[in-house]
């Protein structure tokens, strides 16, 4: 029997979370436009006096995303808060508190999207281009294909980090990155492939449990028992909530959405769902096919109206 309950919107969960834990890419939007019906639910939820959290794996910090969002069309009214690992690495590395920041020494041989050294900004290091001059790795995301840098073209200098014993901190643990209808190697498979060559990687945010407890104690008076994660990943948004004891929802758009295209009806949709659930080793209690309302809703005027879907 399965028991992962199918769901219209997010209006059937409405009645039964008070806190929201969002994710960004491949949920809200997908990099360059925001998905259909999204700012309406955002609206509604809201306006039901929901908090509502983004919790991105991120390799930038979270005033650099607000932008972004702004720049998509977000009313960033919308948001109690926007949280993203680039800003929990990039405060780690101000802070020098947890063990993983401690002893990496100041010179930083950075990976990051077309060379972005503006995630640094106001921390006490010095960007060097050779591992042979480095005392730690700093990877927060990846280039675009087909220009930019592969995992491939990274790996003699990823060998040398190994040889040299270098740490690596991984800003972002996603495997893929989503831009529009297309996905590319993410900042986690740079991490992946350090590991593959016998190197140590620290990741900073999904599906790792500080990230979320940073987002739970965000929330005003809100449970865990009255949390929902939202996600597209399986392995990271759903993985992340279920190992702290919060329930999660999948959407069907993201890094997911091949599996799901063909889905003609109900059993369909659990059978792939099985499927994931086995490949991944997780399942999430909810299934949306995307972050939409997807209920009939009152008008000002009391009309009966069909939420944008």
């Amino acid at each position: 029997m399965d028991d992962i309950r199918l769901c219209q919107g997010i209006s059937e969960l409405c009645d039964s979370y008070s806190g929201y834990l969002l994710d960004q890419w491949g949920v809200l939007h997908d990099g360059v436009k925001p998905y259909d019906g999204v700012m309406e639910a955002l609206t509604e939820l809201k306006a039901r006096h929901k908090q509502i959290i983004v919790l991105s794996n991120s390799g930038k910090r979270a005033e650099d995303n607000a932008r972004r969002m702004q720049a998509l069309g977000f009313d960033l009214n919308l948001f109690d808060h926007i949280i993203t690992s680039g800003e929990l690495t990039w405060l780690g590395l101000k802070e020098r508190k947890s063990g993983v920041f401690e002893g990496l020494g100041d010179k930083c041989l950075l990976i990051s999207r077309g060379n972005d050294a503006s995630f640094i900004d106001g921390l006490d290091l010095q960007i060097v281009s050779k591992a042979e001059d480095a005392t730690f790795i700093l990877v927060s995301g990846m280039d675009d294909p087909p220009k930019g840098r592969t995992v491939a073209d990274l790996e003699p200098m990823l060998r040398v980090g190994v040889q040299k014993k270098l740490k690596m901190i991984c800003a972002n643990p996603d495997l893929q990155a989503l831009i529009g209808a297309s996905a590319h190697a993410g900042a986690g498979a740079v991490a992946k492939r350090y590991e593959e060559f016998g190197g140590v990687v620290r990741y900073i945010g999904k599906p790792f449990p500080p990230i979320f407890r940073h987002a739970q104690s965000l929330f005003k008076d809100v449970l865990p028992s009255t949390t929902v994660v939202i996600g597209d990943s399986l392995p990271q948004d759903i993985m992340g909530g279920v190992n702290c004891g919060l329930d999660t929802c999948l959407v069907a758009t993201g890094v997911h959405a091949a599996a799901f295209r063909a889905v003609k009806g109900r059993d369909d949709c659990h059978k792939v769902l099985r499927a994931l659930g086995t490949n991944f080793g997780v399942r999430p209690n909810f299934w949306i096919p995307k972050f939409h309302w997807g209920k009939v809703l009152l008008d000002r005027k009391n009309k009966r109206r069909k939420v944008k879907a």
